[in-house]
Parts: structure tokens; C-alpha cells; sequence
């Protein structure tokens, strides 16, 4: 049946996604042969491009093509290639809105577990699970200094929201699942009254450690290397963050974490959650959704959540006031208090 006025169904969008898998993988390329750090001094030629990288002109010329019609370069009629202005803020390495960090684990660390997703969706279980310490940690050593920039503006906020621009009493950070220890080291910055406890797998750790000393901020912080339902927290902490870590541990492990975390806290201490959220019809956002797919081929029982699910795991906990943070990033942070 078709629909006077309506417009003609054709199959691009399909053909489009086709080829979804070559945009990343483009921009790994660009970015591992330091495309966008060199033209960040100015336009360059392949050619100039070639020279000082090694690269081949055909290669290299192929790649920063497709850039052009991607619209991270430009390209003048004398064959000049050039920066845009979201390639200058996010793709030049040495620059702190840097978002490439995790573009640069695609072609090796994560569309491999991706080319499983077959396997997955009928076993329902991961190749290899990231999220346990014996087959994640090594994926880790090397992954979390590449997200750092992905949640910094977003800890800044928290810094921001909780330290009320520099705490006047002491503040207790207990930073799980630390990562880089970008949240420690956010609310750090925010407040010299603040100590972190960054908490970690032990092989992990060394890199928080090594972050957290190349911000000069070693001396407010302590590490605690283990499971995170193993070790003991401590008690009395002001503040607890979860930066991206209740997606890979699933519901019975989150709701679990959330319950230790709350013995953990003082009264009227703050429970700070990052994630990518869903709604709760999971019908969208889409980035939530997809990261849902990514949970699916790389952990035992993770998945994505919504604000209204994990409010309920905090009310369970004992938590009251489970509420949003506007923030920079892909969803608000949770937030919510010990009474």
C-alpha cells in the first residue's frame, strides 16, 4: 500500500550502516598516525604528511579523504588538509578535551569482542568477560588513562556541586572502581580539605597511583587494591563516587555495592553515580542502547540502566533523595544521600 505524499521508502539507511564499522576505524588510523597532531600547527599536504609520519601517501591519502566527507578535515582546492573545529577541541592528543583515547582501542581491544555478538546473543554470555580481574585487568591498565578525558568535565562538575568551590571542613572521598582516579582527583582539585581512597583491582592500581602523582596530588590519597565486594571500605567517608562501574557488574552485584557502599558513608554523606542511562521503556537514548550491545559481548551480567532502576537500588539500600546532576557527558549523575 502506498501513501499519497508520502515520501519513497529506499534502503540507504541500510547501506549506510553497512559501512558503520569504517568511521571509527578511519579515525584510529588518523589517529595513531598523528593526522590531527600534526595538522593542529597548520594545513599540511599528504605529501607533508607522508614525510613526517612514514606512512604511505596512498594510505594516508585514502584516510584523510574520508575525513573531508566525515567533516573532521577540511581540504582547500590546492590539496591542503585542515583541522575543524571539532577535530582541534577532541582529536589533537596533546590537548585536554583529547576524545580519542578510546578510538584508539578499536581495531584491538574492542571490535574484536564485538565480532562475537552472534555467539553472544545466543549464548548470552561473553567470549572472554572484561569484568573479572583474571581476563579485565590487563584490558584495564591500558584502557583507563584513555577514558580520562571522556569523565573529567563531569567529576569537575561533581567537585563543583559538592566541595561548594572549596569545602570548609574535611571531606572523605571513597573514589570505587578509581580507574585513573579522575573523580578523586576532580574533587581533589575542588578542595583542599579532601582524601581520597581510591579503590581498585591491585593490578590497577599502579596506574592510579602514577595519575593521581602526575596531578601532585599523592599525598591526599590512599589506594586499596581488591574486589570491590571483598575489601573492606572503611566507615565514615563524606563522599562516594561510582564512575561507570554498576554497567559491568550487573544487578546483583551493583545492588549489593550500593548496599556496602551505604554502611560506608557517614550520615548525611552523598552516593555519586556515573552511567549511561536509559529510559525506562529502553527505547532510547541510543548511546545507552548501544552500550547495553557493548555490556552484552564483554561482561558475565552487565547492562544499562535507568534513573528510575537504580534509584529503586538505592532506596533499598537505605539512600534517600535519589536525584539528577546535570553534567557534561552522555547522562546526568545520580545522586543521592545517607540520612
Amino acid at each position: 500500500m502506498t501513501i499519497p505524499g508520502a515520501a519513497p521508502v529506499t534502503p540507504e539507511r541500510i547501506l549506510q550502516f553497512a559501512w558503520g564499522y569504517v568511521p571509527p576505524l578511519v579515525l584510529e588510523a588518523a589517529i595513531r598516525h598523528r593526522v590531527f597532531d600534526l595538522l593542529d600547527s597548520g594545513p599540511k599536504t599528504v605529501t607533508e604528511i607522508h614525510k613526517e609520519t612514514g606512512a604511505s601517501e596512498r594510505g594516508l591519502s585514502a584516510i584523510m579523504n574520508v575525513l573531508v566527507g566525515l567533516n573532521f578535515l577540511g581540504k582547500d582546492k590546492q590539496g591542503f588538509f585542515s583541522l575543524t573545529l571539532e577535530s582541534a577541541a577532541f582529536l589533537v592528543s596533546n590537548k585536554p578535551g583529547f576524545q580519542g583515547g578510546l578510538i584508539r582501542h578499536s581495531s584491538e581491544q574492542l571490535i574484536p569482542k564485538w565480532l562475537h555478538l552472534n555467539e553472544s546473543v545466543e549464548t548470552g554470555q561473553p567470549v572472554a568477560a572484561v569484568n573479572e580481574e583474571g581476563t579485565g585487568a590487563g584490558f584495564f591498565q591500558q584502557f583507563v588513562n584513555d577514558i580520562f578525558p571522556m569523565s573529567y568535565p563531569a567529576a569537575q562538575t561533581l567537585a563543583r556541586h559538592l566541595n561548594g568551590n572549596g569545602a570548609g571542613s574535611p571531606l572523605r572521598v571513597l573514589d570505587l572502581a578509581a580507574g585513573s582516579g579522575v573523580w578523586g582527583i576532580a574533587m581533589a582539585q575542588g578542595s583542599q580539605q579532601v582524601r581520597v581512597t581510591a579503590v581498585d583491582w591491585p593490578e590497577v592500581i599502579p596506574v592510579t597511583r602514577k595519575t593521581v602523582a602526575g596531578f601532585g596530588l599523592a599525598d591526599r590519597f590512599s589506594f586499596l587494591g581488591g574486589d570491590l565486594l571483598k575489601i573492606d571500605f572503611g566507615s565514615n567517608h563524606t563522599v562516594a563516587t561510582l564512575g561507570h562501574i554498576l554497567h559491568s557488574e550487573g544487578r546483583e552485584r551493583s545492588r549489593a555495592l550500593l548496599a556496602k557502599t551505604f554502611h560506608a558513608l557517614a550520615p548525611g554523606g552523598s552516593i555519586a553515580i556515573a552511567e549511561f542511562l536509559v529510559n525506562p521503556d529502553r527505547t532510547g537514548p541510543l548511546n545507552g542502547l548501544f552500550f547495553a550491545v557493548n555490556m552484552l559481548v564483554n561482561t558475565d551480567s552487565g547492562d544499562t540502566y535507568s534513573f528510575e532502576e537504580i534509584s529503586g537500588w538505592l532506596e533499598d539500600a537505605g539512600f534517600v533523595h535519589a536525584r539528577t546532576l546535570e553534567s557534561p557527558g552522555p547522562s546526568p549523575l545520580i545522586l543521592a544521600t545517607k540520612p
